[in-house]
Order: structure tokens, then C-alpha cells, then sequence
């Protein structure tokens, strides 16, 4: 399978992510294992595969074909854990634009529920 290094993106964006949302997907990274499959829920037969690197979104009804990524994550200068993480974001697909807010959230709240699933 080509990794989402080998797909060219047709749109790359400046992003920030709210730390809160970084720092705790890192944790459930280190917790849970490396890469990390997460469903995402609100979002039908997307998922996103957390690696320590970069977060890729994949259509799992299309052989995992990549939708968009976070990539390139600035944490190397980072002077505290709440300050917002500035990334890039690869679009892959041509309606990524229209998920890439709801499927981050959507993947915060997942990560959640597995790190936490007492609290359903």
C-alpha cells in the first residue's frame, strides 16, 4: 500500500490544533500503540490512522484511500503543552475542505472514548 508520503496532496493548508486536542491524542498514541486505528463516528467509513508523525483520515469503504492528513507538526519549539500546535494539513481528496473541522473533533471525541470508556 503506498503510504500517504507517496500520494501527492491537491491542496496543503496552514493549520493550528488546540492543544488540548494535540496533547491527547498523543497520549492515547503512547497509551494505545503506535500506529493507532480510530473510527470515526460521525463520519461514515472514515477513519484516521494515528502514527507519532502524522494523523491520516482514510476512506475504509474505498482500500483506505487517503482523504486528507495532519502532518509536519511544530512541537520542537514548543515552550508549554497549552499553546495551539501549528501543522500542515494535506488535503487528498476533492470535498476533504468540507470534513477536515468535523473530522478532527470527531477523532478528539473517539480518542476520548477509548482512553476513557467508562464515561459513555
Amino acid at each position: 500500500m503506498e503510504t500517504p508520503y507517496d500520494i501527492r496532496p491537491t491542496h496543503v493548508m496552514d493549520k493550528h490544533i488546540e492543544a488540548s486536542c494535540y496533547n491527547r491524542i498523543r497520549l492515547a498514541v503512547l497509551r494505545l500503540g503506535n500506529p493507532l486505528r480510530i473510527e470515526l463516528r460521525r463520519h461514515r467509513g472514515l477513519e484516521v490512522l494515528v502514527y507519532n508523525d502524522h494523523w491520516l483520515c482514510v476512506d475504509s469503504f474505498a482500500n483506505d484511500m487517503p482523504i486528507l492528513a495532519w502532518r509536519d507538526f511544530q512541537i520542537h519549539a514548543r515552550e508549554n503543552l497549552y499553546d495551539p500546535i501549528a501543522c500542515k494539513l494535506w488535503l487528498h481528496h476533492h470535498c476533504a475542505g468540507l470534513i477536515m473541522g468535523t473530522a478532527l473533533d470527531d477523532l478528539e471525541q473517539s480518542v476520548e472514548q477509548r482512553l476513557h470508556p467508562a464515561r459513555d
